[in-house]
């Protein structure tokens, strides 16, 4: 047998080939070729040509040749008029033409002889009819009625003696039995699509078949129902297939279209051929194995007849990538990758060299890879997303009220993540007296009860560096009856720590030792008397109390002004162990602890800088009073002018959060988040096409775990419109009539066509049902809700007397 590649070219192009019993000839046929080839070691010589005489006619025209598997003299053609011609290359004459069977009324798609009964001659039409032929009577014995459009190929089985497969252009295979012409044995759907050939495998009961639906695939038929065993995919339509001979699971495949090589598939692994042909420049029409699994013929469109040597194939495999990555539903990764030949161990090389060798050109491809699976297990536990999707309260309460029940839910649910991000929500975005994530704090007015516009301070701290024990440090604050009320207080204090000593200066509006601020006395003697402790500070009485801050009558209304005298003595002396002396009085009769004066930023915020009054004088052109004050050697603070600090936007930090859970799969906390906030999301910076890739994603996660209703609470609530309007989509179910199966589009209970209600009547009480009607989805029946609803209370089967058991849900 020849062990090369040859190719011989003809006039025209070929439908179909065949081989004799001894592999030795070679007959093709076309609608203008039809010869028959000896095949020598080097090339292929041309014995016959059966497209002679002076009568040649639409017989010579063939879509399929069949070569009797018994007697070398003895062909078949299958023609294009429809009729089954038989040739006897013994024919003394030169037309070998022996006899035509005209029984098909249309085009003749295949004919085929049986393995082992050299008479038995069946073929299949475009009538959609099988006929078997006993080539001794010259007549179709029997005539099998397939029920379809067309029959594309028929086969007898080589282990069944009385059984064929016929397979036609709907997609259905059938299964028949030549002793039983009046019905098929089996009849299944194997594809989509026509079904253009099939082979049984020469080992066991398979049967493979091939379809425009671009696939291959090959049926177990021994256990009496057809089982899908392999599925191949290709990249066209396939329109010829043999199987392997002495490799039971290679099969050779041809394309109908597009594709012009010839590909041998190893059905264990059926995404990438096991070796491909290439030589042919148009679709392949047809291929023949030789008996020997390294050689095959093949004709093309291309008008060439190809001997084909499976050691000059290519390996699509060897040019495949070894390394893939692929991802499942439940989140899992499954990553492989090559791995060098010095990095596999010594054990599996050795059981390497143990086994059985191989040819070359048997082995599929000797690429090692590496598996690994990454598997998400905690992300697999997705229970946590759909009981937070049951219990989450996303509008109907306040900010804090959800944000607490949502966070208790998710720390109950084990995600403590979640939980805390719901928590500083609530901090961020709600406070009862404006806290900086407030976005509408109150101002300075509202906490005092006075109007900004009529009050202003200013104050001024300076504190000086001293070389020697003698020098003072100066400290004023400045007090006028103007209206920007500002204040000036000087004091001194020695670096030895000596007493305080308080001098007043002459004042407009008071002699005594009270500073006056707009009206408001600061009596600083009692104040010093009585101290009181309250919150972060240490002050007189009064200092908390509301009806004080109303009427200017304590310490605490000049804290609400926005800078005073207060503010002063906090900034001045915010180092602790200072003393504060009235005028007269001693100097130890008022002592404040270490931690009594902290920055508190409530007056910090109310104290802006001094450039803002128009009025400001220099310290020298105001009427001061002095209070003197002691020092402690290393002062903390120095200031020299105060504004108000910017407000906090969290957005960002919100919108950060949020985004950080969505890229890890958690659209539900972005989602819910956005909902819980309300107006409030505006502030975020996120841009709406953001925004409803979140919601849209968390409506899908929904209705995947089936709750319907919080999706439709969150479409219901959503602000965006491409969301909001997919509660208007799909709102309509039209049932159809029982009897005609016309949609009601009218009416509910009353066809159009038929002018029936009876599949609209109440198993129950036998009315008509023209509100709410619920049936069965197992045996249909149903009726009024309410009547369904008592009668399943009580019995378990159906009203209507089927025997269904049905359940109300």
């Amino acid at each position: 047998m020849s062990q090369k590649t040859m190719s011989v070219s003809q006039e025209g192009p070929a439908n179909a080939l065949a081989l004799n019993r001894e592999n030795n000839q070679v007959v093709i046929a076309g609608r203008n070729v039809f010869k028959v080839f000896t095949i020598e070691e080097e090339e292929f010589v041309e014995s016959y040509n059966l497209r002679v005489g002076k009568n040649q006619n639409l017989n010579f025209s063939c879509n399929d040749v069949a070569w009797n598997t018994l007697e070398d003299q003895t062909l078949a053609t299958a023609a294009t008029n429809g009729a089954v011609v038989l040739w006897n290359l013994d024919k003394p004459s030169r037309s070998k033409q022996q006899h035509v069977f005209l029984d098909h009324k249309r085009t003749v798609n295949k004919v085929s002889f049986h393995p082992t009964e050299a008479h038995w001659l069946i073929s299949g039409s475009q009538d959609g009819t099988m006929k078997c032929f006993d080539i001794r009577m010259r007549d179709a014995t029997k005539t099998f009625m397939s029920n379809t459009e067309s029959i594309r190929d028929v086969q007898f089985s080589p282990q069944l003696l009385h059984a064929f497969a016929a397979v036609s252009e709907n997609g259905n295979v059938q299964l028949w039995d030549v002793r039983r012409p009046d019905k098929c044995t089996h009849q299944f759907t194997a594809h989509s699509g026509p079904v253009f050939a099939c082979d049984w495998h020469p080992e066991c009961n398979w049967l493979a078949t091939a379809s425009r639906d671009k696939t291959i695939k090959v049926w177990e038929l021994s256990t009496g129902r057809p089982l899908l065993e392999y599925t191949i995919s290709t990249i066209a339509s396939v329109g010829r297939i043999k199987w392997r001979p002495q490799r039971k699971h290679h099969i050779a495949s041809c394309a109908l279209v597009v594709d012009c090589s010839i590909n041998v598939w190893d059905i264990r692994r059926p995404y990438i051929p096991f070796a491909s042909f290439q030589e042919h420049k148009d679709v392949a029409t047809g291929l023949a194995w030789r008996g020997d699994p390294q050689v095959f013929l093949s004709v093309s469109r291309d008008c060439t007849l190809i001997h084909h040597v499976f050691k000059d194939a290519t390996r699509p495999a060897d040019q495949a990538n070894p390394q893939g990555i692929s991802i499942n539903s439940s989140g899992d990764v499954a990553f492989a990758c090559r791995i060098s030949s010095s990095n596999v161990p010594f054990s599996s090389k050795i059981q390497g060299y143990l086994r059985k060798s191989h040819l070359t050109s048997e082995q599929f491809c000797q690429a090692t890879s590496s598996m690994h699976l990454y598997s998400m297990k905690a992300v697999r536990e997705n229970r946590w997303m759909v009981e937070s999707a049951r219990r989450y309260i996303l509008n109907g309460r306040s900010l804090a009220e959800m944000c607490d029940h949502n966070a208790a839910v998710a720390r109950e649910l084990g995600r403590h993540q979640v939980s805390l991000v719901w928590s500083i929500i609530k901090t961020l975005y709600w406070s009862s007296r404006g806290g900086p994530g407030d976005p509408n704090p109150p101002s300075a007015s509202a906490v005092t009860g006075r109007d900004d516009s009529s009050v202003s301070g200013e104050v001024t701290a300076a504190t000086g560096t001293n070389t020697t024990a003698g020098e003072p440090e100066q400290r004023v604050v400045r007090s006028s009856n103007n209206t920007n009320g500002e204040v000036a207080v000087t004091g001194s204090g020695n670096v030895d720590g000596g007493d305080a000593i308080a001098t007043e200066e002459e004042t407009e509006t008071d002699e005594t030792t009270e500073i006056s601020l707009n009206g408001v006395h600061l009596g600083l003697p009692s104040f010093a008397k009585t101290p009181m402790t309250q919150g972060d500070f240490f002050f007189g009485d009064g200092e908390m109390d509301p009806l004080d801050m109303d009427s200017g009558m304590g310490v605490g209304a000049s804290v609400g002004v926005g800078g005073g005298l207060l503010a002063a003595l906090a900034l001045g002396m915010g180092n602790g162990g200072s003393q504060i002396g009235t005028v007269g009085g001693p100097a130890d009769e008022w002592m404040l602890s270490s931690e009594a004066f902290p920055l508190r930023h409530e007056i910090l915020d109310r104290s802006p800088p001094p450039e803002t009054y128009p009025n400001h004088l220099e310290p020298s052109e105001q009427e001061t009073q002095t209070v003197a004050v002691e020092e402690q050697p290393a002062p903390l603070l120095n200031v020299s002018a105060l504004s108000a600090p910017l407000m906090w936007d969290c957005g960002n930090v919100v919108a950060d959060a949020l985004r950080h859970h969505a890229s890890m799969g958690d659209v539900q906390m972005a989602a819910s988040a956005l909902l819980v906030l309300g107006d409030k999301r505006r502030g975020l910076g996120v841009d709406e096409a953001t925004q409803e890739h979140w919601m849209l994603g968390y409506i899908d996660f929904l209705g995947r775990h089936e709750l319907y209703n919080v999706a439709t609470q969150v479409i219901k609530l959503s602000w965006l419109p491409n969301v909001n309007q997919l509660s208007q989509q799909s709102t309509t179910y039209y049932t159809c009539c029982g009897q005609c199966e016309k949609p009601l589009h009218r009416t509910g209970w009353l066809c159009d066509r038929c002018h029936s209600s009876e599949s609209s009547l109440c198993s129950v009480c036998h009315q008509v049902v023209k509100g709410l009607y619920a049936w069965c989805q197992g045996c249909a029946h149903g009726g009024h809700i309410h009547h369904i609803q008592q009668w399943l209370s009580t019995n378990k089967y159906c009203p209507s007397g089927c025997g269904h058991l049905c359940e109300y849900n």
